[in-house]
Protein backbone atom coordinates (compact mmCIF):
# COMPACT_ATOMS: atom_id res chain seq x y z
CA UNK A 1 0.00 0.00 0.00
CA UNK A 2 0.78 3.56 -0.65
CA UNK A 3 2.38 6.28 1.76
CA UNK A 4 -0.79 7.46 4.22
CA UNK A 5 -1.92 10.99 4.83
CA UNK A 6 -0.12 11.97 7.95
CA UNK A 7 -3.53 12.07 9.75
CA UNK A 8 -3.74 8.46 8.76
CA UNK A 9 -0.50 7.83 10.02
CA UNK A 10 -0.73 9.43 13.66
CA UNK A 11 -3.73 7.91 14.08
CA UNK A 12 -2.56 4.10 13.79
CA UNK A 13 0.29 5.43 15.82
CA UNK A 14 -2.35 7.00 18.74
CA UNK A 15 -4.73 3.62 18.10
CA UNK A 16 -1.82 1.72 19.24
CA UNK A 17 -1.95 3.38 22.76
CA UNK A 18 -5.48 2.76 23.26
CA UNK A 19 -6.52 -0.52 25.62
CA UNK A 20 -10.09 -0.64 23.47
CA UNK A 21 -10.19 -2.12 19.49
CA UNK A 22 -9.73 -0.22 17.10
CA UNK A 23 -9.79 -0.44 13.29
CA UNK A 24 -8.75 1.97 11.17
CA UNK A 25 -9.66 2.04 6.99
CA UNK A 26 -8.34 4.47 4.38
CA UNK A 27 -10.67 6.47 2.08
CA UNK A 28 -11.50 3.87 0.06
CA UNK A 29 -12.05 1.11 2.45
CA UNK A 30 -8.83 -0.62 2.58
CA UNK A 31 -8.09 -2.07 6.17
CA UNK A 32 -5.00 -0.21 7.17
CA UNK A 33 -4.55 -1.11 10.96
CA UNK A 34 -5.93 -2.85 13.89
CA UNK A 35 -4.44 -2.43 17.36
CA UNK A 36 -3.61 -5.21 19.72
CA UNK A 37 -6.51 -5.23 22.07
CA UNK A 38 -8.26 -5.95 18.53
CA UNK A 39 -6.36 -8.78 17.41
CA UNK A 40 -8.08 -10.89 20.57
CA UNK A 41 -11.25 -10.27 19.36
CA UNK A 42 -10.35 -10.08 15.32
CA UNK A 43 -9.22 -13.68 16.25
CA UNK A 44 -5.13 -13.04 14.46
CA UNK A 45 -2.18 -10.40 15.21
CA UNK A 46 -2.53 -7.46 13.25
CA UNK A 47 1.40 -8.63 12.34
CA UNK A 48 0.44 -11.84 10.59
CA UNK A 49 -2.95 -10.17 8.77
CA UNK A 50 -1.42 -7.27 7.43
CA UNK A 51 -3.59 -4.23 5.76
CA UNK A 52 -6.20 -5.60 3.29
CA UNK A 53 -8.13 -4.42 0.46
CA UNK A 54 -11.87 -3.38 1.45
CA UNK A 55 -13.10 -5.94 -0.93
CA UNK A 56 -11.68 -8.91 0.67
CA UNK A 57 -13.29 -7.80 4.30
CA UNK A 58 -16.94 -8.67 3.80
CA UNK A 59 -15.27 -12.31 3.21
CA UNK A 60 -12.73 -12.28 5.63
CA UNK A 61 -14.27 -10.98 8.87
CA UNK A 62 -18.27 -12.58 8.43
CA UNK A 63 -20.90 -10.58 10.18
CA UNK A 64 -24.06 -11.08 11.67
CA UNK A 65 -27.13 -9.19 13.70
CA UNK A 66 -26.87 -10.57 17.28
CA UNK A 67 -30.10 -13.07 16.60
CA UNK A 68 -27.69 -14.74 14.03
CA UNK A 69 -29.68 -12.78 10.66
CA UNK A 70 -27.92 -11.50 8.14
CA UNK A 71 -26.87 -7.66 7.97
CA UNK A 72 -26.06 -5.81 4.63
CA UNK A 73 -22.63 -4.95 4.76
CA UNK A 74 -23.92 -1.23 3.65
CA UNK A 75 -25.22 -1.25 7.03
CA UNK A 76 -21.62 -1.83 8.85
CA UNK A 77 -21.19 0.83 10.97
CA UNK A 78 -17.12 1.51 9.59
CA UNK A 79 -19.16 1.20 6.42
CA UNK A 80 -21.77 4.25 7.05
CA UNK A 81 -18.89 6.33 8.65
CA UNK A 82 -17.13 6.03 5.32
CA UNK A 83 -19.98 6.47 2.88
CA UNK A 84 -21.98 8.61 4.48
CA UNK A 85 -19.09 10.37 6.16
CA UNK A 86 -21.68 10.59 9.58
CA UNK A 87 -21.13 8.43 13.05
CA UNK A 88 -22.68 5.05 13.12
CA UNK A 89 -23.52 2.42 16.12
CA UNK A 90 -24.66 -1.38 15.67
CA UNK A 91 -25.00 -4.41 17.82
CA UNK A 92 -23.84 -7.49 16.06
CA UNK A 93 -21.86 -10.66 15.69
CA UNK A 94 -18.55 -11.02 14.28
CA UNK A 95 -16.58 -14.25 13.46
CA UNK A 96 -13.30 -14.01 13.97
CA UNK A 97 -9.96 -15.07 11.93
CA UNK A 98 -10.05 -17.86 14.69
CA UNK A 99 -13.51 -18.86 13.57
CA UNK A 100 -15.04 -18.35 16.68
CA UNK A 101 -18.23 -15.90 16.88
CA UNK A 102 -18.23 -12.91 19.45
CA UNK A 103 -20.93 -10.49 20.32
CA UNK A 104 -19.65 -7.06 19.86
CA UNK A 105 -20.97 -3.37 19.63
CA UNK A 106 -19.21 -1.18 17.26
CA UNK A 107 -18.81 2.45 16.92
CA UNK A 108 -17.74 4.08 14.14
CA UNK A 109 -16.67 7.66 12.39
CA UNK A 110 -15.49 8.88 9.25
CA UNK A 111 -12.12 10.92 9.56
CA UNK A 112 -11.27 14.10 7.63
CA UNK A 113 -8.42 15.99 7.28
CA UNK A 114 -7.63 19.85 6.98
CA UNK A 115 -9.83 21.13 3.82
CA UNK A 116 -12.59 18.81 4.15
CA UNK A 117 -10.18 15.57 2.54
CA UNK A 118 -11.86 12.60 3.35
CA UNK A 119 -9.20 9.82 5.17
CA UNK A 120 -10.87 6.95 5.49
CA UNK A 121 -13.23 5.74 8.98
CA UNK A 122 -12.44 4.67 12.52
CA UNK A 123 -14.12 1.99 14.45
CA UNK A 124 -14.33 1.25 18.35
CA UNK A 125 -15.65 -2.08 19.45
CA UNK A 126 -15.91 -4.40 22.14
CA UNK A 127 -16.83 -7.78 23.17
CA UNK A 128 -20.01 -7.91 25.08
CA UNK A 129 -21.10 -10.82 27.38
CA UNK A 130 -24.03 -11.73 27.91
Amino acid sequence: MSQQPIELIITRHWASYLAVPVWVVGESGDLLYYNEPAEVVLGRRFDEAGEMPGEELVGIFKATAPDGSPIAADALPIVVALRERRAAHMALRIQGLDSVWRDIEATAFPLEGQGGRHLGAVAFFWEVHQ
